[in-house]
């Protein structure tokens, strides 16, 4: 499997809190930050590709990880485009492979929740938690295994769950990926997510949805959401 992180925002809702560094570089435990936490685990886990696209203050993310052996790419634009683009900077790791991991470089799994994930055959799958509706911030609303609404303005009767940050699919799915993904370039949405590359595809087939069943996960979006998952590491290793 490879996975690709995109770690190329500058974080403004959450950056007075952390000094302005980049999100995943915020510690979770005093000692490690989460992009070293992430890589860590993937690796542990037999991924055996792990890229990271980098964008604002890239040069501390690579300090931060220079002793682990990884791939990067850079989206130049980062303060005028959004993820989408951080993606199609990295289009080349977009080649056949077994399994690729799509996930946002200020997400935290643990371990039980990344397990999950990996575990997941079907493609494409979006990855979100049920248990978390009425805190939700992006929000999917679900027909059996399949995504069929999503954005943050759904009602709480529309939430199925909480949008988790990372999307699989495997080696077959990756050639039409990359192709839309170079469509909605070329038509100047920079604007866009990542994520909206693979709605954009969700007429002419499914894009699923697989809930991680309550397993710890969090995003380093706000304050609140940052001290819950200092909080979960503090007690995992009681």
């Amino acid at each position: 499997m490879k996975a690709l992180i995109l770690a190329a925002g500058r974080g403004t809702r959450i950056s007075r809190h952390i000094d302005g560094k980049p999100k995943c570089t915020v510690f979770i435990d005093g000692q490690r930050t989460l992009i070293e936490y992430t890589v860590d685990l993937l690796q542990r886990k037999g991924v055996g590709e792990v890229c990271i696209a980098l964008g604002y203050r890239g040069e501390v993310i690579r300090e931060i990880l220079k002793d682990r052996r990884l791939s990067y790419r850079e989206n130049p634009f980062y303060d005028v485009t959004n993820s989408i683009a951080s993606l199609w900077f990295a289009r080349d790791e977009l080649e056949a492979t077994e399994r690729f991991l799509v996930m946002n470089g200020d997400v935290f799994l643990s371990e039980a929740a990344l397990d999950l994930v990996l575990a997941e055959e079907r493609s494409p799958v979006l990855f979100y938690d049920v248990t978390r509706r009425e805190e939700a911030d992006y929000k999917f609303f679900c027909e059996g295994d399949r995504v069929v609404k999503y954005g943050k303005g759904l009602s709480l009767e529309e939430t199925t769950g909480e949008y988790i940050g990372c999307a699989s699919f495997d080696g077959g799915f990756t050639k039409a990926f990359a192709a839309r993904l170079d469509k909605l370039i070329g038509e100047n949405k920079h604007s866009l997510w990542w994520e909206d590359v693979l709605y954009s595809m969700s007429a002419e087939r499914p894009v699923l949805a697989k809930d991680v069943q309550g397993e710890f996960w969090g995003e380093v979006d706000y304050i609140e959401d940052y001290e819950r998952i200092i909080s979960y590491v503090k007690d995992a290793h009681r």
